[in-house]
């Protein structure tokens, strides 16, 4: 699971950090899906495969993020947690990569970020104090099984009217 926390990393960008964790009950893995840097995104409507989106961490309000710093542990490249109240820059933006038209709930998801190219993933490199166990997140140029993401729970809005509309138009 994404997860984050006001703990910074302690080299590179001295950002909140990201990384990867197993327990189904944490509260610290919710991230709000938002429309990219300076974009307007109403709530409901649906995201297309190869839309740039954000997103945006619920506990502290930071935007995923990465830029050109190495990762604390596999030297690849860092990703991190950055802004405040949702309002980042346009490091924040990651295209959505998926099979089909729409990014579906139950499907597997790669994020791709829009600026330097790489994949979100997760290895199994493991910190060590503040937060062991958990596992290191960051960029790769490869797209892999490392990068593959899923929805787990959250709440899900339905389609807006407009969608429905044209996804179950009949007229010839």
């Amino acid at each position: 699971r994404l997860h984050s926390h006001d703990v910074r990393y302690g080299s590179g960008s001295g950002q909140q950090s990201v990384t990867g964790v197993s327990a189904a009950d944490d509260g610290n893995s919710y991230w709000r899906v938002r429309g990219r840097t300076a974009a307007v995104c109403q709530r409901g409507t649906p995201v297309r495969c190869g839309q740039a989106i954000r997103l945006t961490h619920l506990g502290t309000g930071r935007n995923l993020h990465s830029h050109r710093f190495s990762s604390p542990l596999s030297g690849n490249q860092e990703v991190s947690a950055f802004g405040e109240a949702g309002e980042g820059d346009y490091l924040d933006d990651w295209t959505v990569v998926c099979s089909g038209t729409y990014w579906v709930r139950d499907d597997e998801v790669r994020f791709q970020h829009t600026s330097t190219d790489v994949f979100l993933s997760v290895t199994g490199e493991q910190y060590g104090r503040p937060i062991h166990g958990q596992k290191e997140v960051h960029g790769m140029a490869a797209s892999s099984q490392n990068n593959y993401w899923k929805v787990m729970e959250g709440i899900f809005m339905q389609p807006s009217e407009a969608f429905q509309t044209e996804q179950y138009h009949a007229e010839l």
